[in-house]
């Protein structure tokens, strides 16, 4: 199952789209870690601190706002 993972971080919103749900997971698990990470497109991506996280399945529809 693929959608959009939301990360709130202390001065920013992340939004990763199209990702699996078990990478949303991992994340969710890092959640309050002051450095959470994870592999995206081959790459290891680091957001710093993350709390909380959210969960959209589908993509987020930007015309309409969710």
């Amino acid at each position: 199952m693929k959608g959009t993972a939301i990360l709130f971080q202390e001065q920013n919103i992340t939004f990763i789209e199209d990702v699996e749900h078990s990478l949303f997971e991992e994340i969710k698990e890092q959640c309050g870690c002051d450095h959470c990470s994870c592999m995206l497109d081959e790459k290891m991506v680091e957001f710093g601190s993350v709390s909380p996280v959210f969960w959209h399945e589908n993509e987020v529809d930007w015309d309409y706002g969710y």
